[in-house]
């Protein structure tokens, strides 16, 4: 299990060898064999007791900001100890093998964006012919992203992130229309969102950037060494890298708990600027969802996981191919 520790005035504590829940209303106690990770968001607290025992356990230990986003987080002195994987991290980077790398992972995202549009139930004609040519349009962003070539990172940087931008704006598009009439949006927009399904979308995408990190992390690979976003002085740029093969399934849930309603506008706040903030209600009921897909067992290179032990293993398989390179 996930324990996500978000109510104002909570605290997690240590009870001899468990832990210890505990607010002014209630008080539970949790194995550690049965925590799988730890999430504290601002106004709780753990102790260093219960610190030191989910380090003993090797239990992530995640700090995360409004938004969802991790800020800091705890972790056991074995993981990214290997310091060999680091140096080939770095080494690999500067390699032609990088643009490779790039162009698989920018692919992929772009196949996975057409399965998802092709996923979508709706009976209306001029909604199919609208999701037919977003989906040629998304397939020639692809095969230029294919086609291109050059030696570095930096020769191709350009190119790949305005088609991979422009896929995506068609994409978002279909997706808006799709959506219940309150739900829909113009664009993207990212911190602070705009409407609510970007707030719910860049909610869920901080959820996924925590799990991505500390699977990163559990590999030996450093988080703050990108191959295409690498610029970005203190982000945890790597992430930025790998999550644009699994946002497709944040994107899904979203669209799912949007197009049954189950997140209502009192799940936000709407500040003077226009800006949505989603509500603790709102976040119960997201991460819930997040999680519950993320815990799905699916098939995936021949291999029967959850989901999130997949990310884990693509991690694990990276810092295989860094190593390798």
């Amino acid at each position: 299990m996930e324990l996500i520790i978000n109510t104002f005035g909570t605290a997690l504590l240590r009870e001899n060898e468990m832990f210890l829940v505990e607010n002014k209303e209630t008080s539970r106690r949790i194995p550690p064999d049965k925590v799988k990770s730890i999430v504290i968001s601002r106004g709780a607290r753990i102790s260093s007791d219960a610190a030191l025992l989910a380090i003993e356990h090797e239990i992530d230990v995640m700090f995360v900001d409004n938004t969802g986003k991790p800020v800091g987080r705890l972790w056991s002195v074995k993981y990214g100890s290997i310091s060999n994987i680091r140096r080939k991290q770095l080494d690999f980077i500067q390699k032609p093998v990088a643009v490779d790398w790039i162009k698989t992972l920018i692919s992929e995202k772009l196949d996975n964006q057409i399965a998802l549009l092709l996923s979508l139930r709706e009976d209306r004609v001029d909604f199919k012919r609208r999701v037919e040519s977003a989906i040629r349009h998304i397939e020639g962003f692809r095969k230029k992203v294919a086609a291109v070539k050059g030696e570095f990172i930096r020769d191709v940087a350009p190119g790949l992130r305005g088609w991979e931008g422009a896929a995506s704006r068609y994409y978002f598009s279909i997706i808006s229309s799709y959506l219940p009439e309150r739900y829909q949006f113009t664009g993207r927009t990212q911190h602070p969102a705009t409407d609510m399904f970007n707030c719910l979308l860049n909610y869920g995408y901080g959820i996924l950037y925590g799990k991505t990190e500390g699977a990163l992390i559990k590999a030996g690979i450093d988080p703050y060494v990108g191959i295409m976003h690498r610029d970005e002085y203190n982000r945890p740029v790597m992430v930025y890298d790998v999550i644009e093969k699994y946002r497709v399934w944040i994107d899904y849930v979203v669209i799912s708990l949007c197009r049954q309603e189950a997140i209502d506008a009192e799940c936000f706040t709407v500040k003077p600027d226009g800006t949505y903030w989603l509500e603790s209600s709102g976040k119960r009921i997201l991460i819930q969802g997040v999680n519950d897909y993320l815990d799905e067992i699916i098939p995936l290179n021949r291999i029967d996981r959850t989901r999130l032990v997949h990310i884990e293993l693509f991690c694990q398989s990276l810092a295989q191919v860094f190593v390798n390179s």
